[in-house]
């Protein structure tokens, strides 16, 4: 017995709607993530780009492997006393 239209509607939304909710929680760590670090690196491309498109996290996860700055290496070495 098929379900009538509106039910059927319902049926789908139940099933759709917690996906969609974890897509956007999944979309909103790697963004912030990503627009973070090409916030700190001066990376102002990557910024708006990231804040344009709606990927689903493939553009900041691709950003955050292989195009963000290397970090600077760390002076080796103690620190100076202040006296």
């Amino acid at each position: 017995m098929a379900l009538p239209p509106d039910q059927e509607f319902l049926a789908a939304l139940a099933v759709l709607l917690p996906i969609l909710i974890a897509l956007a929680i999944w979309e909103m760590i790697w963004k912030g993530i990503a627009m973070w670090k090409a916030g700190r690196n001066n990376q102002l491309a990557w910024f708006v780009c990231i804040l344009i498109f709606n990927t689903v996290g493939i553009l900041p996860i691709v950003y955050l492997l292989w195009f963000q700055k290397p970090k600077a290496a760390k002076p080796s070495g103690t620190r100076k006393a202040k006296r």
